[in-house]
């Protein structure tokens, strides 16, 4: 009894710390928004003072390249037990609420309700924004364009399928920038709705790419059902939950929201299969500190026309991240090159290069500069 009377002795005490340390962060956290709340006041006085009036939405409160800074900042300085990214994501969602007090923030994304688009858009943004789903990558970029939503989250590539063509070709039209970059694990999952049983499943449901990201699988485990492809892997999501006879391939926000069961976890042929997401707004970023710089490029049509135009990255010893095509469209047999490197446009050496290739290629874009993906 002694032994016992010790250990609930010792967890009282523990419990009352916790307590404690709770009061403490509860008092910490409201100390901190009412510091977001001073910020949102000065920055309407200085427009205030400098136009003599503030339009609504004149006010930029969120800047990617403070919020990259913090975060890395907590991932530097942690020490444990908890994993560093973890801490990160808990001062994401502190950031996202303290942003909301200052003014909601609406992010539109490729939808509907349940997509990886969505869940990209929560893991940088945090869920205290208003969140817009959209059909189409074309919708979200004239929402953001048009005003109506601050922010835009679209797909630019997936590991193991590439690059997604209809979001390269809406940034050759558009006039947004982009504002941050998101990792998004892909973990598919084969979903059911409640009470369904594989035997009865007579069709399999996803986006092509999701299909396509699961190929070995279903070729392993379901040879001869029938794949229908969807717009997205929620709108799959829902036909299951409509019909048991139906399965759909989708992620874990896509079981959460239409309320699916688990009838294979995990199913995508590569464990690392990774998509990357792309904000975009209609300021540009300032420098970070680690940065990306994506641009767009035409070039004459001769011989080491694409030499020419890598040089100046090798001279520089700028890191090339990514390099793509696309056709012009304006003329047969021509090509536009989509490159992204580390810098930020800012930087001397991006600067030089930059006033290098417009004076060498037949057209120059610059999709903008933000802060590299931090968690």
């Amino acid at each position: 009894m002694p032994e016992m009377t010790d250990s609930a002795s010792a967890l009282d005490r523990i419990r009352a710390e916790i307590d404690g340390i709770d009061l403490q962060l509860q008092a910490l956290l409201n100390r901190r928004a009412a510091c977001a709340q001073q910020v949102a006041e000065v920055k309407k006085a200085e427009l205030l003072a400098a136009h003599g009036h503030v339009e609504p939405g004149q006010v930029s409160f969120y800047r990617p390249e403070r919020e990259a800074q913090v975060l890395r900042r907590v991932m530097a300085r942690n020490d444990g037990p908890l994993p560093a990214t973890e801490v990160a994501h808990i001062f994401r969602e502190i950031m996202s609420a303290c942003l909301a007090l200052e003014k909601p923030m609406t992010v539109a994304f490729l939808g509907p309700e349940g997509t990886f688009t969505q869940a990209a858009a929560v893991k940088h943004f945090g869920y205290a924004v208003l969140s817009r789903p959209l059909a189409t990558i074309g919708a979200v970029f004239e929402e953001v364009e048009s005003g109506e939503s601050d922010y835009g989250v679209v797909p630019v590539e997936n590991s193991t399928e590439g690059m997604v063509t209809h979001t390269l070709d809406n940034f050759v039209r558009s006039t947004l920038k982009f504002c941050g970059e998101v990792e998004l694990p892909i973990r598919h999952h084969l979903l059911g709705a409640p009470g369904c049983r594989l035997e009865n499943v007579t069709r399999i449901c996803a986006h092509q790419q999701a299909l396509a990201q699961c190929r070995a699988w279903l070729e392993k485990n379901w040879p001869r059902i029938e794949q229908q492809a969807t717009s997205s892997n929620a709108e799959a999501a829902r036909l299951a939950a409509a019909d048991a006879t139906v399965a759909a391939i989708a992620g874990d926000m896509a079981r959460e929201t239409y309320g699916l069961v688990t009838l294979a976890a995990g199913i995508q042929d590569y464990a690392d299969n990774t998509t990357r997401f792309l904000v975009v707004g209609r300021e540009m970023v300032k420098p970070s500190g680690s940065d990306k710089t994506s641009i767009i490029v035409s070039t004459h049509n001769k011989p080491g026309a694409l030499f020419k135009l890598l040089e100046p990255f090798q001279r520089e010893q700028l890191m090339l991240t990514r390099i793509d095509t696309r056709p012009s469209r304006s003329q047969p047999w021509t090509y536009l090159f989509f490159i992204e490197f580390e810098g930020h446009q800012d930087d001397p050496k991006v600067a030089a290069v930059l006033a290098e290739l417009e004076e060498q290629t037949v057209m120059l874009k610059i999709l903008g500069s933000y802060p590299q993906a931090v968690i």
